[in-house]
């Protein structure tokens, strides 16, 4: 959907112009899963698929909300006094999430607006469509309330919107890197401090292929929450012999050495985990600045086979993907996203990336019973205003 019909479709909605656009871009983890909320660090990138928001302020205290990808939902009607969370409001409960918070903060949101979402996300498929949603949302009520928030603030407000708005006890990664990213470039950031690097990407001749198993992944339905109780015991237990804040702290020889004092094999999985990603993780900074992606491939391969063994979160649809990658040619290959399903990244040659697709789908269709989708991944830019092609005067 481009513009012109993004702006058609919110008049035929409602009845007037859209004063503002934003774009707030998904995001895939290029290296260390479930290390986020472990202390760790992580590695991804800001990519060209999101949510787009047309916004307009109204005179009364009524939010007007409207999806054109849920559009048999019709328009979705509140009050801003009346913006509690609701089973039944699905999608919209992210945007109401941030009218909320937004509006704690400053106590500056004092009309009501219409807002029109269009997102070309694959929808559930692991690439952070509710905090591209979230992010869309606070970047333009940001602007078109003039709050004077910056864009660090809006980060930790979306990550607040997940954990005690929406109820899943997520880190901060995906509102950062859709908030932070930048075009052209993967971020190293320490989700402890939120110290962050940025890499430039640059695979000559090879692209990132984004796999969706097409199986839905729920992530307040998944055992997240469950993997991170797990974590937090096992640091628990470790912090009985050494002086450690997270897990992310801990080089793998380190934990190696101390590990027997959790006591328990499962445990020792999901902290074993988490050590070896992070440090997965920034050798693949080193290994990308020094342009060995062939080192990098395998980094992304060990990831895989530690999310499926040790964290176990991949399952079987996302196996059959990653394996499949793996037998055809890819650089590397591993799920991205909390897993149970969703997406697997791939570095594919340019040249191979047609058959690659074939290949892999075959064997996927085969196994699974039905076809995974294929991506060709940008990495682009982090949320922010766009303009619009009419703009009328307010």
């Amino acid at each position: 959907m481009n513009q012109t019909q993004m702006m058609a479709s919110y008049k035929s909605t409602f009845e007037t112009e859209p004063t503002h656009l934003f774009f707030a871009p998904g995001r895939i983890n290029l290296i260390g899963e479930h290390t986020d909320y472990n202390g760790g660090h992580v590695f991804p990138a800001a990519i060209t698929f999101g949510t787009y928001v047309l916004m307009r302020l109204r005179d009364d205290n009524l939010v007007r909300f409207y999806s054109a990808n849920f559009s048999e939902a019709g328009i979705i009607e509140r009050r801003l006094d009346d913006l509690a969370f609701r089973p039944e409001d699905d999608w919209t409960n992210y945007p109401k999430a941030m009218l909320h918070l937004l509006n704690e903060r400053t106590d500056r949101i004092d009309r009501g607006l219409d807002v029109w979402f269009f997102g070309n996300i694959p929808n559930g498929a692991g690439l952070s469509s509710s905090a591209s949603i979230e992010l869309a949302t606070a970047f333009g009520l940001n602007t078109i309330y003039g709050l004077d928030l910056n864009p660090l603030d809006l980060v930790k407000l979306g990550q607040r919107a997940e954990n005690e708005y929406i109820g899943v006890n997520s880190g901060i990664m995906d509102q950062f890197a859709i908030g932070m990213g930048k075009h052209g470039h993967a971020m190293l950031l320490d989700c402890d401090t939120l110290d962050c690097e940025y890499a430039p990407v640059d695979l000559d001749r090879i692209s990132i292929v984004i796999m969706n198993t097409n199986k839905r992944r729920e992530l307040a339905d998944s055992k997240y929450n469950e993997r991170r109780s797990e974590c937090e015991t096992a640091l628990s237990r470790l912090q009985t012999v050494l002086s450690i804040k997270s897990l992310g702290e801990l080089t793998p020889e380190t934990f190696e050495a101390a590990k027997s004092v959790i006591g328990d094999d499962i445990l020792v999985k999901r902290a074993r985990h988490a050590v070896y990603e992070n440090a997965r993780t920034l050798q693949a900074l080193d290994a990308l600045k020094e342009n060995r992606l062939a080192d990098f491939g395998q980094l992304m391969n060990a990831s895989h086979v530690s999310l499926r063994d040790d964290y176990e979160v991949t399952g079987m649809e996302l196996d059959t993907l990653v394996e499949a990658a793996w037998a055809n040619g890819a650089i590397g290959a591993r799920m991205t996203g909390a897993g149970f399903g969703g997406c697997a990244i791939a570095l594919v040659r340019n040249a191979d990336i047609e058959s690659f697709e074939q290949t892999v789908s075959d064997r996927y269709k085969n196994e699974v019973g039905y076809a995974p989708t294929f991506y060709v991944a940008s990495i682009g830019a982090g949320a922010h205003e766009l303009e619009l092609e009419t703009k009328e005067e307010v």
